[in-house]
Order: C-alpha cells, then sequence, then structure tokens
C-alpha cells in the first residue's frame, strides 16, 4: 500500500494513502473532535467541528479532507479553536439548555465539547427557535428534537446498520428536523425498537422511555414480590457506566447490586436461555426429521422479529416458534417458581434488565402472558439499571461479587454467550448435535460462528446429514442474507439472526459511548469477550447439562415441546403493515 508524509502541529506522520487528515491525526496520537462523524456510516462534514488549518491557512473539515503529500496541518490554532467555539455556540443557540435535568447530563458529547471549548451558557447567539414537541408515539423511546443538533447520526444508523429507513431530515433551513415520513410519530412507522439511533445519539435527543419509578414502586410495595432477570449481554458492559473498562465481567456486582435494591429474588436470564435451547433445539430436531419448514430462523430478538414481520412476512413460518428467553423466564416465574414458593401469580411483578430497547415492545406483545397474566411486567435497560443504582448511592465498584438466586439462576456457558452474534447458533449447536448423534462433544466450541462479521456461514457433518447454517446481524446483513436464500442463492438449515450488529452485547440499551470510542475500538468484540471468557470457566457449558432445566422438566413440564411447554414458552406472529398510515 502506498503512503504519504505530512506534518500535524510540527510532527511527522505517515500514513496510507487515502487516509483523511481525521485519521491521520490519529496516528499521530491527536485527538481531533467531533460531534456527526461515524467511521464508514456518517462521514459527511456537517456539524463542522473537527475543523483544522492547513498551512496555507485555509479552514477544513478533518473527517472528509484528504491528507496529501507534504500537506502542514494545524489541529489548535486561534483560528481553529475559535471556529469550534462559534459552532457550539451557535448549535446551543437552537438547543434546549435544560442540562441539569437531562438524561445526558454528564456523558453528552455536546455539553464536553462546551466545557473544553470555554463556551459560557450567555445565550451570544439565543433569538429564534425551531418549534418542536417530543415524540413518545414508539413503545420503546422518545424523540425531543429540542435536544437535536441535527448530527444524522440516528439517520446514518437506521439506513446503513438497519435498512429500515424510518427516519430522515425533514424541511428545509432553519426548519430542518429529524422525522418519519408525512410527520408520522415514530410509533406509526415500520420502526423496530432497535434503538440503535439512541446508542450514538450524541445528546439527550434520543432516549428509551424509562420505567425506574414503576420499578421503585413496585419493590416498595409490601403486597408484591418482585423478582428480577439480568440479560447475558448486561454483565459484559454495565461496568462502563461505572468507569471500568469496557468488556468487564460484573457479573458478581451486579447480582450484589440488584439485591440491595431491594428485589426479592435475583434470577438469571442465562436460565431463560438454556431453556430456549431446550426448545429450540427440539424444534429445529422435529422439523428436520418430518419435513418441517426450512431453514428454521431464531426467534430470540424482537427487533428482528419485528423486522420479519413487517419486511419478510413470507416467511413467518420460518421462524422459530420460541419465546425469548426473557418471556420464557418470565413465564416459569409465574407458574413454577410461583407453586414452588405458594406465591399467587398476580402477585408477581417481574423485571428484566436487558441491553435491548425492542425487549419493551416485546413484552406488549399478544401471546406474551403464558399464565394469563404478562410473562414479563418491566423491562429496563443497562442504562436505566445503572441509574437505579445512581439513585440508590449504592457504591458499585465496591460491591462484594455475589451469585444469583436458585432455582432460576443456575445457567450453563451456552446460556451466556447468548448475548454475542452466532452465540445463539453455537448453544444450539452444542445442544441439537449431541441430541441427534447421542455422542458427546470433546469440545462445545463451534468457532466458526463466533466473531464480528456481519453475515458467518458454516457447514457441520451431524451424525451423517449435511447441516449448513449461517449467523447474520444488523438487519441490512439480516435482509441481505435472507434475500438470497428467497432467491436460492443459498440453502440452509437454521439461521441465526440478532437485530444489533455483533448481538445482544451492542444493543440500543447499553451504555452510550462517545464518538471517538465508537470510532477506534471494537466495543462489541471487547463485550464478547467477556462473555466467551465466562463461557469458558464454567463446569457445565451445554444448556441440556443444567441440573435445575432437567429439574424442570422432570418436575413440570414433561419433556421439550409438550402441550404445557408450548402453552408457556411458545407464541406466535403477525405480518405487519410497513406503514399503519396506509393500513
Amino acid at each position: 500500500m502506498e503512503n504519504i508524509n505530512l506534518k500535524i502541529n510540527g510532527i511527522d506522520v505517515t500514513v496510507p494513502k487515502g487516509s483523511t487528515i481525521l485519521e491521520a491525526a490519529r496516528l499521530a496520537n491527536i485527538e481531533i473532535p467531533t460531534l456527526c462523524f461515524l467511521k464508514d456510516i456518517n462521514e459527511i462534514g456537517a456539524c463542522r467541528v473537527c475543523v483544522v488549518e492547513l498551512g496555507n491557512g485555509r479552514i477544513v473539515t478533518s473527517c472528509v479532507y484528504p491528507a496529501e503529500e507534504g500537506m502542514e496541518v494545524f489541529t489548535n490554532t486561534p483560528r481553529v479553536m475559535e471556529s469550534r467555539k462559534t459552532t457550539v455556540e451557535l448549535l446551543l443557540s437552537n438547543h434546549n439548555r435544560t442540562c441539569l435535568s437531562c438524561i445526558r447530563s454528564g456523558h453528552c458529547e455536546l455539553q464536553t465539547l462546551a466545557k473544553e471549548l470555554g463556551v459560557e451558557d450567555e445565550g451570544l447567539y439565543d433569538g429564534l427557535k425551531t418549534v418542536s414537541e417530543p415524540d413518545f408515539s414508539a413503545a420503546h423511546m422518545v424523540r425531543d428534537n429540542s435536544k437535536c443538533i441535527l448530527c444524522r447520526r440516528c439517520v446514518a444508523v437506521c439506513d446503513a446498520y438497519q435498512s429500515v429507513s424510518v427516519i430522515g431530515a425533514n424541511n428545509r433551513g432553519f426548519d430542518t428536523c429529524i422525522g418519519s415520513p408525512f410527520e408520522m410519530g415514530l410509533g406509526d412507522t415500520a420502526c423496530i425498537n432497535c434503538g440503535q439511533c439512541i446508542a450514538v445519539c450524541p445528546v439527550g435527543a434520543l432516549y428509551e422511555k424509562d420505567a425506574t419509578e414503576e420499578v421503585f414502586k413496585a419493590i416498595a410495595d409490601s403486597e408484591k414480590h418482585v423478582v428480577v432477570q439480568t440479560a447475558p449481554a448486561v454483565r459484559a458492559a454495565l461496568g462502563e457506566e461505572f468507569g471500568l473498562p469496557i468488556g468487564t465481567d460484573v457479573e458478581g456486582k451486579m447480582a450484589a447490586s440488584l439485591r440491595r435494591l431491594g428485589f426479592d429474588a435475583v434470577f438469571d436470564t442465562n436460565f431463560g436461555a438454556d431453556l430456549t435451547i431446550m426448545e429450540e433445539a427440539n424444534e429445529l430436531i422435529e422439523r428436520v426429521q418430518n419435513g418441517g419448514v426450512l431453514p428454521m430462523i431464531t426467534s430470540c430478538s424482537p427487533g428482528w422479529v419485528r423486522f420479519c414481520e413487517t419486511y419478510f412476512p413470507d416467511m413467518l413460518d420460518n421462524l422459530s416458534s420460541c419465546k425469548s428467553p426473557q418471556t420464557m423466564q418470565g413465564a416459569i416465574i409465574k407458574s413454577y417458581y410461583a407453586e414452588k414458593k405458594g406465591i399467587d401469580s398476580k402477585d408477581i411483578v417481574v423485571v428484566s434488565v436487558m441491553p435491548c430497547t425492542a425487549k419493551k415492545f416485546e413484552i406488549k406483545r399478544d401471546h406474551e402472558d403464558g399464565t394469563g397474566y404478562p410473562d414479563v411486567d418491566h423491562v429496563i435497560t443497562t442504562r436505566e439499571l445503572a441509574r437505579m443504582i445512581r439513585k440508590g448511592r449504592i457504591n458499585f465498584t465496591t460491591l462484594p461479587n455475589e451469585s444469583f438466586d436458585n432455582p432460576l439462576g443456575e445457567s450453563t456457558g451456552a446460556g451466556v454467550i447468548f448475548g454475542a452474534t452466532g452465540g445463539v447458533m453455537e448453544a444450539a449447536l452444542r445442544t441439537a448435535v449431541e441430541k441427534l448423534t447421542g455422542e458427546t462433544l470433546d469440545r462445545p466450541e463451534f468457532t466458526e460462528v463466533r466473531g464480528m462479521a456481519g453475515i458467518k456461514e458454516a457447514s457441520y457433518n451431524v451424525g451423517g446429514m449435511d447441516v449448513s447454517v449461517a449467523v447474520a446481524s444488523g438487519l441490512a446483513n439480516a435482509r441481505k442474507l435472507l434475500n438470497m436464500v428467497k432467491n436460492g442463492e443459498k440453502n440452509y438449515t437454521f439461521i441465526e439472526i440478532m437485530a444489533c450488529p455483533g448481538g445482544c452485547i451492542n444493543g440500543g440499551g447499553q451504555p452510550q459511548q462517545p464518538g471517538y470510542v465508537r470510532n477506534t475500538v471494537d466495543i462489541p468484540a471487547l463485550r464478547a469477550s467477556a462473555l466467551y471468557k465466562n463461557d469458558e470457566a464454567k463446569t457445565l457449558r451445554k444448556s441440556h447439562e443444567n441440573p435445575e432445566i432437567q429439574k424442570l422438566y422432570s418436575e413440570y413440564l414433561g419433556e421439550p415441546g409438550s402441550h404445557k411447554a408450548h402453552k408457556l414458552l411458545h407464541t406466535e406472529y403477525v405480518k405487519r403493515p410497513v406503514n399503519k398510515r396506509f393500513e
């Protein structure tokens, strides 16, 4: 590869030809601030915060301006600093500056820049503001355009990551705002509730619908038995909210913090993941052996399920009928656990801590009430749990490591890797292969389906039968994969799809990282590594080896796929219109 040489702040830098000034500066350990920039996704030079000064006196945007041979670049001259400061002041002039009560206060990228540049809240450019009203129409989130800075990160990820494209820039000039077609509320569009737009928003314009007050009220209600369950991916990210490195596994401290918040029982959704594998592997084997609809596609990701219902309704028969781990576990808590504890199901409140905003929508779907009561009553995201811990004045980093409660806190390594793309597939293969062959796997790893690639494929010979599998994460990749299946270009037995790129570890409810971290660090890979290390440390690594799962079937469910299991653990799907306005 051809290289070029340039100077940045007097430092000689050699970079590959075609690099931008921003990329060159990072190689010299010089961080140029950005707001709108997301590498490979949103490279539009819109916010102009990343300006630098060239040797010839020109001011250019470093995120899109190419580095050239012999170029001289200055990143911190008085002209550059004044330009950035003026840009931030102009952004703030049309910004709702209720920072103290803003959900992003303390980790807002605009707030950080204003502080660094010495911007004072003196309203230098105050005047007319773009009129807006918050949009509460979606089940999972709120959009408050009074905080929006028009960076278009949300628009880019909705299009590039998810191929959903239900938001964009409406109107022109001063009236420009981010919205949906025909000024529809987000809840009236084909939004799939994934929350990736929230994850990349640099300010407080997008945030999940907060359920923490309802949870605090439930805990305080002496008539209620409040149970909490935590998804696999939460333990790999929660620590970031308290200053711990990305990819730190905080499972023990998480359990301890939940106990101190006052929950009556602290369970692990990994148990529900093991249970999902029992049902899903059984369903796959039945389809393979009895001529069922193939490829079978996983149904753990509610964002993906809604995407399928909306954009691929002709493939709904391919979806596994299994509920997701959180609602399976909720159904078991309100049936099996309720009976063992002698508690009326109506008096149990189930709270799920999830990395996923789409889980807030999932618990309101039809057929998610196996006992006649909602399987799950409240969903809070990883971020919401962190807010509860801070509000409860719990010193997270000094907590002891504690275990989950039994019987629904016991899990295997297969359950924990559910949080990473390829994890559901690998967990299912660990059980399905042993069930089909009657032989014990020497090693349970199926490394071919691991990694952060958007689409992965593998083939295995299982008991003399060729089994072809595929894994996709990010719905743009899912669309590509499914179109190849429909066109006859690909033929698979089993497909795993997760809505979010990288899987649940990168879910829309996970801790938000600033743009410069997202652009330079492989966040999903670090979080996934924590889950795979957790799996490796387990004595039991296959879902069917979980003794509490075995006990659940022997005492209560009978066998995978039984009538009782179907009533509690399986669901149905519906075709959804792309646009409710024209339904």
